[in-house]
């Protein structure tokens, strides 16, 4: 670490950063123009500050005119800030209440439809590029549902937030919505939880807007360009992780104190979409109930976000355990709420800085797009015949439909003879294209346990087609060392999008089959299991497939 760092100073890492030099990521000119044009959020706190009277004028005004809800609607880095603050700081009694909307899932869409006053809430589509399906459709759906109560004063109701000339900029105009927001241009989605995107719904909130950009100015300055490496909070940490990831502690786990739980997903995004790449890349493990140090390999760096005074609770008593067994663990202190704004702009350098460390270019997310356009092509064949195309399950055992190869005679011995293919260094990740709730988040939590404990591999969760955005990017370009368990499900409930021929249900269905074929392309080892109508009896059928397995393969 001393070395990499003394390595970092005699580069003037921090000053060449803050110039904007692109060679810290590449040689190559044509790669380099494209990091010049995604810098922008190293100085998006000052540009927001200058924002902060009219953002304040604004929410007043919607709250005056009568609004009182927000349904804030977007995908990945236009999402996860927003999930971050609504799941972290309390509603004032001057804000509104906010419900993000990031998933394709039907049952999801008619939650939020029954559960706000529509002629009273306020929508808000979220794009940096304009034209991200989820939002769109979210967008056209809700737009529908206004028209029918408000005619042609529908776009009252709806703002966005974008980038400047884009389809959604011309939406905007062309349905007479309250307000469109022009982001800078020159931040990619993942970095902008300072900029309108993160801000605008925590301000409808009630979040301090004013205090959470003053805590980010305060790394930003302590991150400065003349602050020398082993003082530079942002450079070190992204040092810690780039340097362990170069000498395999690659799984870069969150411990996290439960006020500020929440930040575990946004991490996850930062990081696994900009480094996961080139068949390298930091796994961001989030979520991961904590075990004795038994359980882990040695693949683990621990990142332990403690919250307010240091108390004696089980997390702090698991964290000395795993230092005590010789595991690398760095303490970061968040002293209240407020300091998420600092907390972003600090993993926002470090991410960039391990980026420059493995040799990668931090700021763009090739492999996104595949699923993307394995998508459009699967709806492309709804138009054209009507339905999906479906293999057939090469086993059927009790609820549990089983797709792909490598497939025995049981359930168990498929999943045994699945996860002998891990090796220390691997991991396990759940891609859940189910509803999300309490009684589903504690059933996969238990497998997810079950797997990591009975495995001592890495386990990941999440939740389709919300990964896609953020953990699908290095399931595809990153090294080939996971394990793809693909959950799908029966949908219980359907929703229509607007002049189209299929449904929400439909286009999760080919999300999941999309990522399923680049996965594939990829040479990924991955397996669908479908889990029929009833998801409760599905899970419970597939946690038994799993304990036989593990027990099954101990010696």
């Amino acid at each position: 670490m001393q070395a990499r760092l003394d390595v970092l100073d005699k580069d003037q890492f921090a000053v060449r950063l803050w110039r904007g030099d692109p060679g810290l990521w590449t040689a190559d000119p044509d790669v380099g123009a494209g990091i010049r044009g995604a810098l922008g959020w190293l100085h998006v706190v000052e540009k927001m500050e200058e924002k902060l009277d009219d953002l304040t004028r604004f929410v007043a005004d919607a709250r005056n005119a009568g609004f009182r809800h927000v349904v804030h609607m977007g995908m990945g880095g236009s999402s996860l800030a927003p999930l971050v603050f609504q799941r972290t700081f309390p509603q004032t009694a001057g804000g509104l209440p906010v419900t993000v909307l990031d998933t394709t899932d039907p049952a999801t869409i008619l939650a939020v439809e029954h559960s706000v006053p529509l002629a009273q809430t306020l929508f808000i589509v979220a794009s940096k590029s304009g034209t991200t399906a989820e939002p769109a459709a979210f967008g056209e759906y809700f737009y529908a549902k206004l028209r029918a109560l408000k005619g042609d004063r529908a776009g009252e109701n709806f703002l966005a937030i974008t980038d400047p000339a884009t389809p959604l900029v011309d939406e905007g105009k062309r349905r007479g919505y309250r307000r469109v927001f022009l982001n800078f241009a020159d931040i990619g989605g993942r970095y902008s939880a300072l900029s309108y995107f993160g801000l605008v719904p925590a301000a409808f909130w009630g979040v301090d807007v004013a205090g959470v950009l003053a805590r980010a100015l305060h790394m930003a300055h302590a991150c400065g360009s003349g602050v020398p490496v082993k003082d530079n909070p942002g450079v070190t940490l992204g040092a810690v992780m780039g340097e362990l990831a170069r000498q395999g502690r690659d799984k870069v786990t969150f411990l996290v104190a439960q006020p500020i739980a929440a930040l575990g997903m946004w991490l996850e995004q930062l990081i696994a979409e900009s480094t996961g790449k080139a068949g390298t890349g930091l796994l961001p493990v989030a979520d991961e109930p904590l075990g004795d140090p038994s359980v882990y390999g040695e693949d683990r760096l621990f990142i332990h976000l403690r919250y307010g005074p240091v108390e004696d609770t089980a997390l702090e008593r698991g964290v000395e355990a795993l230092r005590r067994a010789g595991h690398p663990v760095v303490t970061i202190r968040v002293d209240d709420l407020l300091d998420l704004g600092q907390e972003f702009f600090r993993w926002e350098i470090a991410t960039a800085t391990a980026g420059a460390i493995l040799g990668i270019n931090p700021f763009d997310q090739p492999n996104v797009q595949e699923s993307k356009d394995n998508t459009d092509r699967l709806l492309a064949d709804v138009r054209a015949k009507g339905r999906l195309p479906e293999d057939m399950p090469a086993l059927i055992e009790g609820t549990l439909s089983f797709f792909g190869d490598g497939i025995e005679e049981n359930a168990s011995g498929t999943l045994a003879g699945f996860l002998a293919q891990g090796w220390p260094g691997s991991y396990v990740a759940l891609m859940a294209y189910l509803t999300e709730g309490p009684a589903t988040d504690q059933a996969l939590r238990s497998i997810r346990l079950r797997l990591r404990n009975g495995t001592r591999l890495a386990t990941t969760l999440g939740y389709g087609p919300r990964f896609l955005h953020s953990t699908g990017q290095y399931h595809k370009g990153g090294p080939a060392t996971g394990l793809f368990l693909q959950l799908t499900a029966d949908d219980a409930v359907d929703a229509s999008l607007p002049e189209s021929p299929y449904t929400f249900g439909t286009f999760r269905r080919a999300q999941a089959l999309g990522d399923l074929q680049a996965l594939r392309k990829h040479g990924r080892r991955v397996i669908r299991i479908h889990l029929g109508r009833f998801v409760r009896e599905g899970l419970r059928d597939l946690k038994s497939a799993v304990i036989g397995a593990i027990e099954g393969a101990a010696p």
